[in-house]
């Protein structure tokens, strides 16, 4: 998750998510972020576009603390950024918004993380 901390600190995150929550983060792997169109990335982390990177990235992030167990098919979740969060649970695999979860339940002193394949979409 090399690129997410990237993003979160250049972003200012950083100071949102080691307040003591909870959150639920479902964090794009660096994978995820690869599979962006070439230089999106690297232009979403400029200063000028802080704003961009910041709202793209609070997509990412639910206020509470939602375990994997708990997610069930047909939920709604609002990110930080107010978007609608859909889940789709088939074949014991999870989904956010068409991104599988890959990795779950990875706990934090201020929340829970999951691991996305594919970043979420504005």
């Amino acid at each position: 998750m090399t690129t997410l901390k990237q993003g979160v600190i250049a972003s200012g995150l950083d100071q949102v998510l080691t307040t003591s929550g909870p959150y639920t983060l479902f964090a794009p792997s660096d994978i995820a972020f690869r599979k962006l169109e070439s230089g999106t990335l690297t232009n979403l982390l400029k200063p000028e576009n802080k704003v961009q990177l910041t709202h793209l990235l609070q997509q990412h992030v639910v206020a509470g603390k939602v375990n994997f167990s708990a997610l069930k098919d047909g939920q709604k979740l609002t990110t930080l950024h107010g978007k609608q969060l859909s889940v789709k649970v088939l074949d014991g695999k999870v989904s956010i918004d068409n991104a599988t979860i890959q990795t779950q339940d990875i706990h934090a002193s201020n929340g829970v993380i999951h691991s996305l394949d594919t970043v979420l979409a504005n």
